[in-house]
């Protein structure tokens, strides 16, 4: 599959990053039906992290000038920093499997000189039907 470009560089330097640190994460959500050629548009990146408490995760964020923000009552995880701004933490993934069995069937894409690791566009269809089913 040729690469793909809807990253700029200082987003391709945070996915860069995570790979370097070893973080286990995946591209799920319309960016990852994007990356596999989906004609789409989307305003964020969903990432779905093995465990937000990987220290790979932490020297990744600082490395390209971003932090990691907690969660509070009211408000989901998030990055903070302009590398990390178009992405977004994604802690649940309705109507799949966990993170470990998805991560097993994950598509690898060429980017930028490295590979990510997306979700197959079936188990993203699955999950956003699985949503709608439960809204």
């Amino acid at each position: 599959m040729a690469e793909k470009s809807i990253f700029a560089e200082r987003e391709l330097a945070f996915l860069r990053e995570l790979r370097r640190q070893k973080v286990d994460f995946l591209i799920v959500g319309m960016s990852a039906a994007t990356l596999q050629g989906t004609p789409a548009v989307t305003l964020d990146v969903d990432l779905w992290f093995r465990d937000l408490n990987q220290p790979g995760l932490r020297r990744a964020l600082q490395k390209v000038g971003g932090i990691f923000v907690q969660a509070t009552a009211h408000t989901p995880p998030r990055f903070s920093g302009e590398a990390v701004a178009l992405f977004d933490i994604v802690t649940h993934m309705h109507g799949l499997r966990s993170f470990a069995e998805e991560a097993a069937g994950a598509i690898a894409i060429p980017l930028g000189g490295f590979t990510v690791k997306v979700l197959p566009l079936a188990r993203i269809i699955a999950s956003n039907f699985s949503a709608i089913s439960t809204a």
